[in-house]
């Protein structure tokens, strides 16, 4: 069998790479551009892809593909109406990074809450050195103790987040975007409830016909203007053009930011350009990607194909 991984890039160095290796030949690629799809995955038994479009053209010209396996979550970068039409399974991987993400929306929002850089700054300087008083008290900061945190979207990540909120002793509600009612210890609240009433949204929702363009600027003035916005989801939750007009205006106090409606970044996005720029926290749709995660990301695609070829025994060997 052979086995091609088109962005192996997308995990990084991960210690659990040559698992792969068992099932016979494997081809990394770093990346692969729309051009190259075709001629690399041409003789492929198995194809390996995270942010790589397979699309009908592309599977229409593979004849031996046998399993498409995508190593995130997401599956809309392959044409699953065109694999289905071959009986060729799409294997995608879920509950891996909850985490990693969670560790990294309490990263974003103490960053904003804390503000380490300007007190880190503050001492380095020199200016500590120089004061009259043991502290220093001009950039005042609140605690998460007795505040509320609402949560949008409380599947295994926002589970985890609620977790960890209520542990710094805030009172954790949710907002489910599709309805879904969970059996968990937390108030559900409308939209409109949970933003007006919540010191800290935070967003965990995944993007669907539910949850596209679910934060507006009309929406953003319902909050708080002291509430800090997380978005860890997904970037078109949150129209950018929004958020950046709502930071500079003071609307809310601070949002901090890792995924994007177009990955990477458009130099034009309009979040890069505000003029309020210490509101703002972003990483590059990184939080997920703890070497943890992507280990465990790895494995679980490994065993996606371990039960292919488990159901499919007869087929692999072909």
């Amino acid at each position: 069998m052979k086995i091609v991984f088109l962005d192996v890039k997308t995990v990084g160095n991960v210690p659990n790479l040559h698992l792969f290796k068992q099932f016979g030949e494997v081809a990394f690629f770093q990346t692969t551009s729309p051009g190259q799809v075709q001629e690399r995955i041409a003789d492929a038994d198995i194809v390996i892809t995270n942010k790589v479009v397979l699309d009908s053209t592309a599977i229409a010209q593979a004849p031996h593909l046998k399993l498409i396996c995508i190593s995130a979550t997401g599956t809309n970068n392959v044409d699953k109406a065109a694999a289905l039409k071959r009986d060729i399974p799409v294997k995608n991987v879920s509950d891996y990074s909850s985490a990693s993400v969670a560790q990294g929306t309490f990263s974003l929002l103490l960053h904003l809450l804390n503000n380490i850089p300007y007190f880190d700054a503050y001492v380095k300087s020199g200016s500590y050195s120089q004061s009259d008083i043991f502290t220093h008290l001009e950039n005042s900061f609140w605690e998460l103790s007795g505040k509320r945190f609402g949560i949008i979207g409380l599947g295994s990540i926002g589970r985890k987040v609620a977790t960890i909120a209520d542990a710094f002793g805030a009172e954790v509600v949710y907002y489910s975007a599709s309805g879904q009612s969970y059996q968990q210890p937390y108030q559900r609240l409308s939209l409109e409830e949970l933003l007006r009433t919540s010191d800290v949204v935070s967003i965990h929702a995944p993007l669907n016909e539910y949850t596209v363009s679910l934060i507006t600027y009309d929406r953003l003035l319902l909050m708080k203007p002291s509430a800090l916005l997380i978005n860890a989801g997904r970037g078109g939750i949150v129209n950018e053009a929004d958020l950046a007009r709502a930071l500079d205006e003071g609307v809310i106090a601070g949002a901090g930011v890792d995924v994007f409606e177009k990955e990477p970044i458009s130099t034009q996005n309009p979040l890069l350009h505000i003029r309020h720029k210490e509101r703002l926290a972003m990483t590059p749709h990184s939080i997920w990607a703890s070497l943890e995660s992507r280990t465990a990301l790895i494995e679980k695609v490994v065993q996606n194909i371990q039960e292919f070829i488990r159901e499919n025994e007869l087929l692999v060997k072909q």
